[in-house]
C-alpha cells in the first residue's frame, strides 16, 4: 500500500522544522555514512548527522505528530520505529534506485527494527525545488510522488525506489522506518481497508450488531496475523 498521510506538521510547524535544519550547518554530513552496501554506491545526498541533538528533537516532534494521527496508526499499525532521519539533495544529488534494508540497528541502544514500511515526510514545497520526486515501482506500476510540506508518505520498505535529481532548489525531508505489527502488506492494506470501512459506518450510525461484528473480525484477524 502507498498512502499519503496529509498534515502530520502543519505548513508553519514544517517550516520551523526547516529553518531549525538548514541553521544546522555543522551537523550535515555525507548521506552514504548510513547506506548499505547495496545503497552507497546510487547514493549522493546529504544528511544531519544521526543521533545528532537537533535530529534527536525533531524526530521527537515528527514521532509525537505521528503518534496523535489516526490515519498513519491504522495503516501502518507502528511497533517499533526507526528514529527519524533528514536529508537534503540539490545541486543535481539523487538517490539511485534501491530496496531498503530489511534491518536497521539503532545507534546507542543495539535494537533492531524491521523495516516493513517506510516513510518519507517532506519538509520542501513543491514549487521550491525541480526534480526529485520520489519514484516507487510497486504491483500497480510506478508512481512519482512530490508532496506538500508537512505531509508524509508510506509505502512498503520491499519496494524498488529512488529520488530523481534535484536540479534546482533544494529538497529536505524526514525518512525513517516502521517494523508493523503485521509485517505482510497484503495484510495491513485488508485491515486498513476494513477500518476505513468500519469508520464510516460509525458515521453513518448503521446497524449497530453489524458493526460490533465487523469490529470484532477486525480485531480477530489483526490478533492472528500479530507478530506480538
Amino acid at each position: 500500500m502507498i498512502l499519503s498521510i496529509p498534515d502530520v506538521l502543519t505548513p508553519a510547524d514544517a517550516a520551523a522544522m526547516r529553518a531549525r535544519l538548514d541553521a544546522a550547518t555543522d551537523s550535515w554530513v555525507d548521506g552514504r555514512a548510513t547506506a548499505g552496501y547495496q545503497g552507497a554506491p546510487v547514493k549522493r545526498n546529504q544528511q544531519i548527522a544521526e543521533g545528532s541533538p537537533i535530529a534527536r528533537e525533531m524526530g521527537d516532534v515528527i514521532l509525537g505528530a505521528l503518534e496523535r494521527h489516526p490515519l498513519f496508526i491504522s495503516a501502518v499499525l507502528p511497533n517499533r520505529v526507526y528514529p527519524p532521519l533528514f536529508n537534503r539533495y540539490e545541486g543535481g544529488m539523487h538517490f539511485g534506485s534501491h530496496v531498503d534494508g530489511a534491518i536497521r540497528i539503532v545507534p546507542g541502544h543495539g535494537a533492531r527494527v524491521r523495516t516493513d514500511v517506510s516513510i518519507t515526510l517532506f519538509l520542501s514545497e513543491p514549487d521550491e525545488y525541480d526534480g526529485g520526486e520520489l519514484v516507487i515501482e510497486d504491483t500497480y506500476g510506478v508512481q512519482e510522488v512530490k508532496l506538500p510540506a508537512g505531509h508524509a508518505l508510506v509505502y512498503p520498505a520491499t519496494s524498488l525506489h529512488q529520488v530523481r535529481p534535484v536540479t534546482r532548489g533544494a529538497r529536505v525531508a524526514s525518512f525513517f522506518w516502521v517494523q508493523s505489527l503485521v509485517r505482510d502488506d497484503m495484510r495491513r492494506t485488508l485491515l486498513f481497508d476494513m477500518d476505513t470501512a468500519i469508520q464510516r459506518l460509525n458515521a453513518q450510525n448503521a446497524d449497530d450488531a453489524a458493526r460490533r461484528s465487523l469490529v470484532g473480525c477486525y480485531h480477530n484477524l489483526l490478533r492472528i496475523w500479530s507478530d506480538t
